[in-house]
């Protein structure tokens, strides 16, 4: 008797938390299928584009690299507040130097992943023959 009117108050206070945020779950839901339906569509045009993997690889190298922050500081000179960017731990003036070394970054990882793509290909290659 006790444990079907616990299981009944916890069935309702479900019920009633999932009414309470039914919006915030509904777009939450609208939004994964739109990320979804939009993903499945790149996929497809990719199929027939000749530089996707291209920028697959430098969009997974991007994920790797952490993003530019800013930060306001004291100028020595001056003594006035400046905006500073940084990267990596290295003060930028300029959020166009912060982003080129950024960038540089991003295009050594790609580099040094399709440096390794022959050896790995082979290595491949040699385990599907072994099976």
């Amino acid at each position: 008797m006790l444990r079907n009117l616990l299981t009944t108050s916890a069935f309702i206070a479900a019920a009633l938390v999932i009414y309470r945020y039914r919006h915030a779950i509904w777009n939450a839901l609208v939004l994964f299928d739109r990320r979804n339906v939009q993903r499945i569509r790149d996929e497809e045009r990719e199929k027939s584009d000749p530089v996707a993997h291209f920028r697959h690889t430098l969009r997974v190298a991007e994920e790797q690299v952490e993003e530019i922050s800013e930060i306001t500081e004291t100028d020595e000179r001056l003594g006035t507040l400046v905006t500073r960017f940084v990267f990596e731990g290295e003060r930028f003036a300029t959020r166009f130097d912060a982003e080129r070394v950024r960038a540089e970054k991003i295009r050594a990882i790609a580099r040094g992943f399709y440096q390794e793509l022959p050896a790995a290909l082979a290595q491949r290659k040699r385990d599907d023959k072994l099976n």
